[in-house]
């Protein structure tokens, strides 16, 4: 290994954020907040959540109408209440939030590049909270790569 570069390095945090109710919430500073304070020049950031009725998402940052228009086609698609939903114990937005962060997800992985998230110019890091009331959430931000070197064009 060349004797600028340092071997890979990690840094976890656990992050905590509440949408309150259905929204999309954007984390974007507080994830990159963490790349910064990790040290580390070039990697990956892996962000996940510890939830099975809300999800992340890496979309539009400039534009609020493309959160209204994923909002909208969503209820489309997955309305609440629907009969024949088995899974309802905690109410009429139950399983569908399940279902919604099913196929929406639970992880979005983003390049480090000089000690920031890589991220394009209209994107942004959201938490997608799919419960008419939901509850503190809890996000796992790992950052792995290298503290000095690494290979940036």
């Amino acid at each position: 290994m060349p004797p600028d570069q340092q071997a890979g390095q990690w840094c976890q945090e656990i992050l905590e954020f509440s949408a309150g109710r259905r929204k999309i919430l954007e984390i974007t500073s507080a994830v990159d907040s963490v790349v910064t304070r990790s040290g580390i020049q070039t990697g990956l950031c892996h962000i996940f959540i510890q939830h099975t009725s809300a999800s992340l998402l890496l979309t539009e940052n400039a534009d609020p109408a493309v959160h209204q228009d994923l909002e909208s086609f969503m209820q489309r698609i997955i309305p609440d209440g629907l009969p024949g939903y088995v899974h309802n114990s905690e109410g009429p937005d139950d399983m569908p939030a399940h279902l919604r962060s099913v196929i929406t997800g639970s992880s979005v992985t983003i390049p480090v590049v000089q000690t920031r998230l890589g991220l394009g110019t209209w994107q942004g890091i959201y938490l997608w909270e799919h419960r008419n009331q939901g509850p503190v959430r809890r996000v796992v931000v790992s950052v792995n790569g290298l503290s000095t070197g690494g290979i940036t064009s």
